[in-house]
C-alpha cells in the first residue's frame, strides 16, 4: 500500500492543490485548512450554501496565499502588521482569527454575492480536537470539519463507483491522503498506520454531506449523487444516530516529518 495523492486546502471549502510532498504539523498537513470564509456573524461558509466556492482556486507561496476566479487573482499575506484579531465559529467551535484586508473581503464577497472575510488561524490560536477522540489531551486542528488529517482509500472509492450509473472524481470526499493498493474500506478496520516517518492515530469514520453531490470543478450541485448511493450501503449509527460514513479521520502521533507521493502506507494496529 502507499501514498498515490497528498492533497491541501488551504482555504476552508475552496479549491485545494495536489502536492508531491508535505510537512506533518500538529493541526495537520502543512497550510491545510489554515484561512476560511466567514460571514457577518463570523461564522464560517462553505460549499454547503455557496457551492460556487469550489471555483475559487488557492495557491501558495513565500509571501502569502493567491487567490484566483475567472481570471483574476489577489494577494493574501500570511501575516499582516496591521491585522485585527476576532473570534470565529467554525461549527460549536470558536477561536480568534486574523482578519484580511479590505480588498480580498470586497473581491471574495463581489464573487459570493454575499458579504464575507478572509480569516487566517494563526499560530498561537488553538482549536481542540474533540476530546471524545483526541489521544493528547493538547490535541488541535485547523479550520477543518473537526481532525487534522482525511484519509481514502482508492478502492473504496472505486467500490462507490461501481454502484453509480456516473463515477465521481475523488475530490468530491476532498481527503489530504489517498491510499492505493488496500482493499475497499479496509481504512475502516485500521487504529494505527505508519507513513514514512509519521505514525496516524485513525479516530473517527468521515460523516458525508451534501458537499459530495457538488461538481467540484463547476462549483455546481449534480443531483443527489454519490450521497444517496453511499447511504444504501455506508449509513452507521454512531451515537444514536444514523451518518452515512465514507474515509477516516487521523491524527498524528509525532509531527515534523514529510510525506510523499509513493510513501508506503504500513498497518501498525
Amino acid at each position: 500500500m502507499f501514498i498515490s495523492e497528498i492533497n491541501v486546502f488551504p482555504v476552508k471549502s475552496l479549491r485545494g492543490t495536489g502536492r508531491e510532498t508535505a510537512l506533518v504539523e500538529r493541526r495537520g498537513l502543512a497550510n491545510d485548512r489554515r484561512w476560511m470564509i466567514v460571514d457577518v456573524e463570523n461564522r464560517f461558509l462553505s460549499q454547503r450554501e455557496f457551492p460556487k466556492m469550489a471555483r475559487i482556486t488557492t495557491d501558495l507561496t513565500d509571501a502569502g496565499l493567491i487567490l484566483g476566479f475567472e481570471g483574476k487573482r489577489i494577494r493574501a499575506p500570511f501575516a499582516a502588521a496591521d491585522s485585527k484579531r476576532e473570534t470565529v465559529a467554525v461549527w460549536n467551535d470558536r477561536c480568534p482569527a486574523e482578519v484580511a484586508g479590505v480588498e480580498i473581503n470586497e473581491w471574495l464577497s463581489d464573487i459570493l454575492e454575499a458579504r464575507c472575510r478572509l480569516v487566517r488561524m494563526p499560530d498561537d490560536s488553538v482549536r481542540p480536537v474533540d476530546a471524545a477522540y483526541a489521544i493528547r489531551a493538547d490535541d488541535q486542528v485547523s479550520f477543518a470539519d473537526g481532525f487534522p488529517f482525511l484519509l481514502i482509500g482508492e478502492s473504496s472509492l472505486g467500490d462507490l463507483n461501481s454502484r453509480l450509473e456516473t463515477p465521481v472524481p475523488m475530490d468530491r470526499f476532498r481527503p489530504n491522503l489517498v491510499v492505493s493498493g488496500a482493499e475497499a474500506f479496509a481504512e475502516d478496520d485500521w487504529k494505527r498506520i505508519r507513513i514514512g516517518e509519521t505514525v496516524f492515530h485513525v479516530v473517527k469514520p468521515c460523516s458525508r454531506c451534501v458537499i459530495t453531490t457538488i461538481d467540484q470543478a463547476e462549483g455546481v450541485k449534480t443531483g443527489v449523487e454519490p450521497l444517496r448511493t453511499l447511504a444504501e450501503f455506508r449509513t452507521f449509527e454512531r451515537n444514536g444516530a444514523k451518518k452515512i460514513l465514507f474515509g477516516q479521520n487521523l491524527i498524528a502521533e509525532n509531527v515534523g516529518g514529510s510525506l510523499r507521493v509513493g510513501d508506503r502506507v504500513e498497518v501498525v494496529e
